[in-house]
This record gives structure tokens, C-alpha cells and sequence, in this order.
């Protein structure tokens, strides 16, 4: 897991603060789905409503691809955010896109990836947050018994969990990312987003999510 350099990291972060996709509770925590309490909810989809915002993140998701992964032949998406970053940078690209749905279609051609499957093409997930890594690895994995060559993933944000660190390395993915937890704290302590007192708590969170409490 890299990210994709420290002045893009500060810059997302602050700007997803600002759109208020970032949203920090550490008194009122919000909860996971997995059962997590957390103090942190990220939604990045709302950056698609703010054209300065999705501009810039298409302009380094774009830049981090052409730095990473040079041999890139096609763009695929993690439904449902990564569709529409996915189908933005394919177009900036002029590359194919494809988008890998969660479980498979229940009728028709049961497809679980959509778009025109071609073995052997070398292919960049997109994703908009990684937190444990298991959804966006598994993407990766159906796009691999499709046929395709990962050549890796690049995404908006991430928690940066050590169980998604080994994750990723576990199964070989590389995984480039535009910002983190790490850079966004900074950010949000001096605009005034949380206090001095907040910051125990939310690295606290960052050492051990699964059974931090309030």
C-alpha cells in the first residue's frame, strides 16, 4: 500500500473535509457495518457533486495510473463508488471500461463483471475506499478468474489498517492511494474539525478498530 505523494495526500484530505465527506465523531461514533464502532465515516461519493472535487481527484487518480501502471489497457470499477471515478478515468484515458458487481446478476446472463471481457488485458481497479481490503480484494479476484491481468488498484482514500496492508501483500496487489487516515488527521486539527483532546482518541481508533469504544 503506498500513497500517492504527501502534498496530494493533505490536498484530498482537506478537500473531502471540506465537502464534508469526511465526517469525525469520536464522542458519537458511528457504526459499521462488521459491528465496528467508529469515530470516522467516510463517503466519498459525494465528491462527484462538487466539480472542483471530482476534477481534482480525477486529475491524481489519472496521474497516479500513468505513474504506476504504464502497460494500462483497460479501467475497471468496484461497484458501487468506484463505478463512476472508474468511468470518469477511462474516458480521460481512452481506454475500455468494465465494473465488477458485488455478487452476480440474478437473472439474465448472471454476469458478476460487466462490460466487454477480453483474457489477458491489463487492467487498474478502481476503488474509492479501502478499509479491510476484502470487497476490493475480491473484485480483484474475479476480475483475475475472468481472465484479466491486474496490474493493480488505485483508490481515493484509505484507513490504512494493518490487516489491509497484509492483505493486499498477501495476494501480490499493488495499491496506490491519493490520501489516508494518517495525512487526514492533520488537516482536520488545524481547520478545527476536531480538538487536541480528540486526537487520543482517534488514533487509539487507527491502532485497534476492532475493539475500540469511546
Amino acid at each position: 500500500m503506498e500513497i500517492y505523494e504527501p502534498n496530494t495526500a493533505s490536498l484530498i484530505s482537506k478537500k473531502l473535509l471540506e465537502i464534508n465527506a469526511i465526517k469525525l465523531s469520536p464522542q458519537n461514533p458511528f457504526s459499521w457495518a462488521s459491528g465496528w464502532k467508529s469515530p470516522i465515516y467516510c463517503d466519498n461519493r459525494l465528491s462527484l457533486s462538487y466539480p472542483e472535487v471530482r476534477k481534482l481527484i480525477l486529475e491524481k487518480l489519472t496521474k497516479a495510473i500513468q505513474t504506476h501502471f504504464l502497460n494500462i489497457e483497460a479501467v475497471a470499477g468496484v461497484a458501487t463508488a468506484g463505478i463512476p471515478q472508474g468511468v470518469l478515468i477511462a474516458d480521460k484515458l481512452d481506454l475500455p471500461f468494465v465494473y465488477v458487481r458485488s455478487k452476480a446478476k440474478g437473472h439474465g446472463m448472471e454476469n458478476m463483471i460487466e462490460g466487454k471481457i477480453t483474457p489477458g488485458q491489463k487492467v487498474v481497479v478502481v476503488e474509492d475506499l479501502v478499509s479491510t481490503g476484502g470487497s476490493s480484494l475480491k473484485a480483484v479476484n474475479d476480475l483475475k478468474n475472468a481472465g484479466f491481468n491486474v496490474l493493480g488498484m488505485v483508490a481515493i482514500f484509505t484507513y490504512g489498517f494493518d490487516l489491509a496492508q497484509q492483505n493486499f501483500a498477501k495476494e501480490g496487489v499493488k495499491l496506490i492511494c491519493l490520501s489516508d487516515y494518517a495525512s487526514m488527521l492533520p488537516q482536520a486539527l488545524a481547520k478545527g474539525y476536531i480538538s487536541d483532546s480528540d486526537m487520543t482518541a482517534l488514533t487509539a481508533w487507527r491502532k485497534g478498530p476492532d475493539t475500540w469504544h469511546p
